[in-house]
């Protein structure tokens, strides 16, 4: 009786298997209603191919035309300024999405809209409302834009002959501008209502328009040809 007791007790003592848990299925977590997208990625071959060419090859190329021996007094790009403006805006702020709609996906970045900064009674603007939106690109952003510009867009406008070679500030900056949005290819011509210009101004860091304007052509800016007297 006894040697029974105690195999009965030794099997009570037995751990009892526990079935195996099946594995969490792992599911990607849906944004917060709210948050705020993420950004467009940046084209990394266009960004890298400017940039590196104009430290690698442009750089000693500008350096050797302006007569400079330190690098680091070559003039170089600081950032480049979008600004659309939409006038429409003062009468129907909803005129306004698809500009920055539009100036989002031209330049893979959030504009910010701009507003009056004074009030203008014969045009009935108030300080403080809507006018436009902008973008200021800076660093991988800004080449990747100018290679697209150069490259892409301002070949597609109709009967091109170049950019002017005279608008330029005193101080370095080129300012262009432009009539119509649909020059750029990330623009779906089927969903836009009206045509927009915009002004893109390129600030370096030269200090007179001469090297601003050798730093542009070195990069591949499509400068109007002086016509033949």
């Amino acid at each position: 009786m006894a040697a029974k007791e105690v195999k009965k007790d030794a099997k009570a003592k037995q751990p009892v298997k526990q079935p195996a848990k099946k594995a969490k299925a792992e599911v990607a977590e849906a944004p917060e209603p709210g948050a705020k997208p993420s950004r467009p990625k940046l084209n990394n071959s266009a960004s890298a191919r400017l940039r590196t060419k104009y430290f690698g090859e442009m750089r000693p190329a500008l350096m050797k035309e302006l007569g400079l021996t330190n690098p680091m007094a070559a003039p170089k790009l600081e950032k480049v300024v979008i600004n659309m403006g939409v006038g429409e805006a003062t009468q129907n702020a909803k005129v306004l999405d698809p500009a920055v709609a539009e100036l989002a996906q031209i330049t893979g970045q959030k504009p910010v809209v701009t507003r009056a900064k004074k009030s203008i009674a014969a045009f009935k603007v108030r300080e403080g409302m809507p006018i436009g939106c902008m973008v200021t690109l800076r660093g991988d952003r800004m080449y990747e834009f100018l290679d697209r510009l150069m490259n892409v867009a301002l070949p597609r406008v109709r009967d091109f002959r170049g950019v002017p070679t005279r608008s330029f500030d005193g101080r370095g900056n080129y300012t262009l501008g432009l009539r119509d949005q649909l020059i750029f290819p990330e623009i779906d011509y089927s969903k836009v209502e009206h045509q927009k210009g915009m002004n893109i101004t390129i600030v370096t860091t030269a200090t007179n328009d001469e090297h601003a304007r050798a730093l542009l052509k070195i990069i591949g800016m499509p400068f109007r040809k002086p016509e033949a007297s």
